[in-house]
């Protein structure tokens, strides 16, 4: 038993210290402090092999109110912050085009 909670208490270490970012695109920025980023994926398909992409729709926190629909943020996985918010703002990678 003291094995086991030995390496789960190491694998918790290492997820805290190595949280997840993914990319995507910023979809809605209605909400105060909050956005909400499509992130896509390409998956093979089982039985047919073709890939198929597959979308991912998260809300993550904006402090400065900062990305506009249709920047390319990353953002990195967090502490609940809310019901549905899990994820915090890491970088705007690009900005959406405009005049």
């Amino acid at each position: 038993m003291a094995e086991s909670d030995a390496s789960t208490a190491e694998n918790q270490a290492v997820r805290e210290s190595n949280p997840r970012t993914v990319s995507g695109t910023v979809v809605s920025d209605r909400m105060d402090k909050t956005i909400t980023v499509k992130v896509e994926r390409r998956v093979k398909h089982p039985v047919y092999g073709k890939f198929v992409r597959k979308s991912t729709k998260i809300h993550a926190h904006d402090e400065e109110n900062t990305c506009n629909v249709g920047d390319t943020v990353t953002v990195v996985e967090c502490r609940p912050i809310s019901k549905s918010k899990t994820w915090m703002l890491a970088s705007v990678d690009e900005r959406a085009g405009g005049v």
